[in-house]
């Protein structure tokens, strides 16, 4: 057995209560913790990042494709314009474009008894899919589509309904105003009532049939407000954006809903930066702790240290003992740290036990998302950053005079 390991091992795993098995013992805790606390960090915000974005790409699409987009304001009505087989077969060919689903927005006043309420009404059809909402929906039911003619059924933000004291199944007045300053009504029936959690949203838009929206314009069957692209890995989001934008036709456009919304996004991102620095700080803490447990563990074992020195012992040898004390430490604190990790987050997913102010941070409760590259990126970037930080103090070895050591007391 190697000479340095074996000594090591008996330093390390002293069943004796000793200073160095103290030190030891303190520091794998300190290393467990750090690593424990990357782990919750990292799968804290990616689930919380998984759940905004999904949130937002829900009900807006991932990518929106219209006709002068640039020249529009992002909370507005939109402007006439006819399907267009070539735009949708384009679309549709692309591996990334899960589906293309047409709508259509139209300003409007509700009323409901006394209480009124501005809105921007999102016109759908049939083929919306309502499924990847199923989250949002807090009382009764998505809207139904007829035939012929238009839905008069209206879902409605949690928030808004609030504002007019409703519940589903009340009936309210919508006002719509043209632009030469007439007006029409149309009398609806709240079906659904849902909360998204962004204000972006609940705050501005209800859901209805596209064809109340076409009826109220004087549009034809075949005119839409646009396109909204939903895709099937929205981290290409950037990349299939600008495909797509580059073999659209004259006059087309797509924007990303990052450009759409760039308040959320921007602060997503300011996000992910705190959550970098956090992870970097505990990872120079947990190399901090190590190296502070070695050179108390050199002070504490300097007698032995001028022993093995007087022994013809090698410094290289002498260093090796440190150094696999300080392995031990890191192994077994990392070891332990992503089992505690881990475990927390496992609780977290089951009772969603931390709560969080939804108007602040846009969800409920703590989201986790465990990413197991990330998780074995946290252990091997802790496990070499101790390492490449633990030879410098073993080079204090070739310092001690093995004749003072041996008298230091």
């Amino acid at each position: 057995m190697n000479i340095s390991f074996f000594i090591a091992k008996r330093i390390s795993f002293n069943s004796q209560k000793t200073f160095s098995s103290f030190i030891i013992k303190l520091a794998t805790l300190a290393t467990a913790i750090s690593v424990a606390i990357m782990i919750v960090a990292i799968s804290f915000f990616s689930g919380f990042q998984q759940t905004i974005s999904d949130k937002i790409f829900s009900f807006w699409g991932h990518i929106r494709v219209q006709q002068d987009i640039e020249q529009k304001v992002n909370i507005a009505e939109d402007y006439p314009i006819d399907k267009n087989d070539t735009v949708e077969n384009l679309l549709k060919r692309h591996p990334n474009i899960n589906s293309v689903e047409a709508y259509a927005t139209k300003s409007g006043i509700l009323k409901y008894k006394r209480s009124i309420e501005s809105i921007l009404l999102k016109g759908v059809d049939s083929s919306f899919n309502f499924n990847r909402m199923a989250n949002f929906l807090k009382l009764g039911n998505w809207m139904h589509f007829k035939d012929s003619g238009y839905s008069k059924d209206i879902c409605l933000s949690e928030y808004t309904a609030s504002q007019l004291n409703l519940i589903t199944g009340d009936s309210l007045l919508v006002y719509f105003f043209r632009e030469d300053g007439s007006k029409s009504a149309r009398r609806l029936t709240v079906t659904g009532i849902f909360k998204t959690g962004i204000d972006e949203y609940d705050k501005n838009f209800a859901l209805c049939d596209i064809n109340l929206i076409r009826r109220l314009n004087n549009w034809n069957d075949n005119q839409i407000g646009g396109y909204e692209l939903f895709l099937n890995d929205y981290t290409k989001i950037d990349s299939t954006n600008k495909l797509i934008y580059e073999e659209m036709p004259q006059s087309w456009y797509s924007k990303t809903i990052r450009e759409v919304y760039p308040n959320i996004f921007d602060w997503l991102s300011l996000q992910g930066q705190i959550k970098n620095i956090l992870i970097a700080i505990l990872v120079i803490v947990a190399a901090v702790n190590l190296i502070t447990c070695l050179i108390i563990l050199l002070l504490e074992r300097v007698k032995m240290t001028g022993i093995l020195k007087a022994m013809g012992t090698k410094d290289w040898d002498i260093q090796k003992i440190f150094l696999f004390n300080t392995l031990f430490i890191a192994v077994i604190g990392i070891i332990f740290g992503t089992f505690l990790g881990l475990a927390f987050c496992w609780l977290q997913e089951k009772t969603g036990f931390i709560k969080l102010n939804e108007e602040a941070y846009f969800v409920s409760k703590a989201s986790v998302k465990i990413i197991w590259k990330q998780i074995v990126l946290i252990d091997i970037i802790t496990f070499f950053s101790c390492l490449a930080t633990l030879l410098f103090p073993t080079l204090l070895i070739k310092k001690i005079n093995p004749v003072k050591a041996i008298q230091y007391k």
